[in-house]
């Protein structure tokens, strides 16, 4: 498919150039609870039906969910003041495919380490209709969400996306870094890091398809990706460590290829103490969605759609707006001038963004594969 710009999709909004991409028996799939409210927009009918439900379950089980990335932090709390639901957070460093795992190898249990809900990359959709690990569900903002974003039966639905940026800690380089190419540099020895391990990351395994892009590579073509990352690990500059914001600030892991909502929220958390800079490359510019499902074994399935429910909603929505992350509903809530202007002026400039492309999902799939498969045989450095 030929790649898309945000300037070509997002002809809806004038502010900014953004794009629409925006219990059971042990060992089955937990058996469906009450259907969806007709509306979230307030606590009666059938949405009183399931907080009531929700709240007899009492717990909702996450993980993955870092409390600086999209603002989970304050999602958290404001779910759990609102519903008086308790929220056991799993690993919340966990990759996208240790989610899924962690659904797979908790068929059989009911217990605290079987997740509810997960958030994924948007390549891992597939997968879970596949292997029938999802349950469907369709939330009451449902038909704000774009067609190409959701699964038609609603076993996944896109959440929210960003593009790849590098995360640059300004008090030790002091000569920051604008393009792909900038890192090669001598310059730059033992200071290159990413955010995850390539192999099972969606984030890491963007950055590997964003340097294919910036390095002759296509969105069908993700070995220039690789051969990158072989050059930066030969001539010292590639740090093989899961890059966090505490490596960053120590300056362990001083340049990181990061979602850009990621490194606002370092940025921000910092408080200039290192200073952070963001920096959109100049080229390979690469945009990434990521989606929502509720586990098919789900111990707690009225809390995890009580948390769905909450995530799609405006208040959600703006909550990982808050945290640099555009929603997926972004359009819907332009359109209907529900995003307050304070919100709107702190989001990075629309032009920077302007020559992001969206892979398909078919491209993904396939990259986040060869990525998976060759990236020892090719770079030959074990990130952990």
């Amino acid at each position: 498919m030929k790649a898309l710009t945000l300037s070509r999709l997002f002809r809806w909004v004038s502010l900014l150039v953004l794009v629409a991409f925006l219990a059971a028996c042990a060992g089955t799939p937990t058996a469906a609870p009450t259907q969806p409210p007709a509306s979230s927009g307030g606590e009666s009918g059938a949405l009183a039906d399931l907080i009531a439900a929700a709240k007899q379950e009492g717990m909702l089980t996450t993980i993955a969910l870092p409390h600086d990335w999209c603002n989970y932090g304050e999602a958290i709390e404001t779910f759990k003041q609102k519903y008086g639901i308790q929220v056991n957070e799993l690993n919340p460093d966990a990759s996208s495919a240790e989610e899924i795992e962690a659904i797979k190898a908790n068929k059989d249990s009911k217990g605290p380490q079987a997740p509810d809900v997960i958030d994924v990359g948007y390549a891992f959709g597939p997968q879970l209709v596949d292997e029938k690990l999802a349950m469907p569900y369709k939330v009451s903002t449902w038909d704000t969400i774009p067609d190409n974003l959701k699964h038609p039966d609603g076993y996944w639905y896109g959440d929210y996306y960003g593009v790849m940026a590098f995360e640059v800690n300004k008090d030790v380089v002091k000569n920051v870094p604008q393009d792909w190419a900038d890192l090669l540099k001598p310059e730059y020895k033992n200071q290159v890091a990413l955010a995850g391990d390539p192999r099972l990351s969606a984030q890491a395994q963007m950055s590997v398809y964003a340097a294919a892009l910036a390095n002759g590579g296509s969105l069908d073509n993700v070995q220039p990706g690789l051969e990158y990352f072989k050059k930066l690990n030969e001539v010292g500059n590639f740090v093989p460590v899961i890059a966090k914001q505490s490596t960053i600030a120590k300056g362990e892991t001083p340049v990181v290829f990061r979602w850009d909502y990621n490194a606002l929220a370092d940025k921000k958390a910092l408080e200039g103490n290192p200073e952070i800079e963001v920096v959109i490359p100049k080229s390979g510019i690469i945009a990434g969605v990521y989606i929502q499902a509720i586990s098919a074994y789900a111990p707690h399935p009225n809390a995890a759609k009580l948390w769905m429910e909450f995530l799609y909603s405006d208040e959600g929505q703006l909550i990982w707006l808050k945290g640099g992350c555009h929603p997926i509903r972004f359009d819907d809530l332009v359109k209907r001038n529900a995003i307050p202007a304070d919100l709107l002026a702190e989001l990075p400039p629309a032009e920077l963004y302007a020559k992001a492309v969206f892979p398909t999902i078919e491209q993904l799939n396939a990259a986040k594969a060869y990525i998976a498969e060759n990236w020892d045989k090719v770079v030959g450095a074990e990130v952990k």
